[in-house]
């Protein structure tokens, strides 16, 4: 069991590592050099919403990555906008711009040509399937951690 779950471990990483992979090639495929896979993927996870930076972070999607430089980034090349929250002025909440809407749509297309292919080799019950086993990980380590954080 335990050789099963490291190998487990291992390719989630891989994976990971894998589809940043695939989302840099069609940043290059699309000739798009002023932002890298992994803010891309963060612009894609914001979609239509507000939020803060805080907010953003907790949702902790961004393997290795420095969600405040990243941010500071998209900012400056005109993905993000950033607007004081009318209630907390103290709080900057951040939302896509055109421009990163634009390369949302174009990632939502890749997606879809992702998922037609998969669905000449995959099937829904068992894509479904494997979320359900990654979810199951999920929990248990996020129990685990909650665990660890009540016996200190």
């Amino acid at each position: 069991m335990k050789q099963i779950y490291t190998e487990s471990i291992l390719l989630i990483e891989r994976l990971h590592r894998r589809f940043l992979d695939v989302v840099k090639a069609e940043l290059d495929r699309l000739k798009i050099d002023d932002i890298n896979n992994v803010q891309t993927l963060i612009l894609y996870n914001i979609s239509g919403e507000q939020l803060t930076i805080g907010e953003l972070t907790e949702r902790g999607y961004y393997l290795g990555s420095n969600v405040s430089y990243n941010v500071k980034k998209l900012v400056e090349n005109g993905y993000l906008v950033q607007e004081r929250a009318p209630h907390d002025k103290r709080s900057i909440r951040i939302k896509l711009s055109d421009k990163a809407s634009e390369l949302c749509k174009k990632i939502d297309a890749l997606y879809q040509r992702n998922v037609d292919v998969l669905s000449k080799e995959t099937t829904p019950i068992e894509l479904s399937a494997l979320n359900k086993n990654l979810s199951h990980l999920e929990t248990f380590w996020t129990n685990y951690i909650n665990n660890i954080h009540r016996i200190k």
